[in-house]
């Protein structure tokens, strides 16, 4: 797996809310693991890093709303904002694709002239997919390493439930089959990120 010089992480929704149980059973307890080696691996090679945060404007039923503790970002993130020797954005976002935030994710990385991003995070099939999805869409090489984020078991129509696992393979083929992303694991990312060491 090629990582360019300048391939951006992107790190969406790192938040402690999702550590509530609002949200059922989890999956991938290496998650959180995954993305501190690749938040850490982008400063040290001076590679952007982009921070989003979803600042839910569900009121008082959302743990990631504004104002609420599950707001700010896990502590293993913040404590490492700021201290990589590449540009740093942070978006915020109320839906869930990190090209609908504020600042422009597409007008940051264009003028940046960064052509291929690297997606962890939280959820995996949820704004991970979908910040995935449009980023191929909008001619980005999106990369997706799948242990480096995680989601939950979720209900859906006509008494269907699936757990996070098979959400996380359900996502994986979707975008790596539809040619949206390609879903790689951590190590791979750092391997070949590792080989573009300034």
């Amino acid at each position: 797996m090629e990582i360019t010089e300048n391939a951006a992480l992107v790190v969406v929704d790192v938040q402690k809310g999702f550590e509530e149980e609002f949200w059922g059973k989890r999956n991938n307890p290496a998650a959180e693991k995954n993305i501190a080696a690749l938040i850490d691996l982008w400063q040290e090679t001076g590679r952007p890093v982009v921070f989003v945060r979803h600042d839910s404007v569900e009121g008082s039923r959302s743990p990631l709303r504004v104002g609420h503790e599950g707001n700010s970002f896990k502590d293993f993130v913040e404590e490492r904002r700021g201290k990589g020797r590449g540009p740093e954005l942070l978006v915020t976002k109320s839906v869930n694709s990190a090209f609908y935030g504020e600042p422009s994710l597409d007008g940051w990385l264009s003028g940046q002239e960064i052509a291929q991003i690297v997606i962890v995070g939280i959820q995996t099939n949820m704004c991970n997919e979908t910040t995935a999805r449009m980023g191929g869409n909008l001619g980005y090489e999106v990369v997706f390493p799948l242990d480096a984020m995680h989601t939950f078991d979720l209900e859906g129509p006509f008494g269907w439930s699936r757990s996070a696992d098979e959400l996380t393979r359900a996502t994986a083929v979707s975008l790596h089959g539809g040619g949206f992303a390609k879903v790689v694991t951590t190590e791979e990312v750092v391997k070949g990120g590792s080989a573009g060491v300034r």
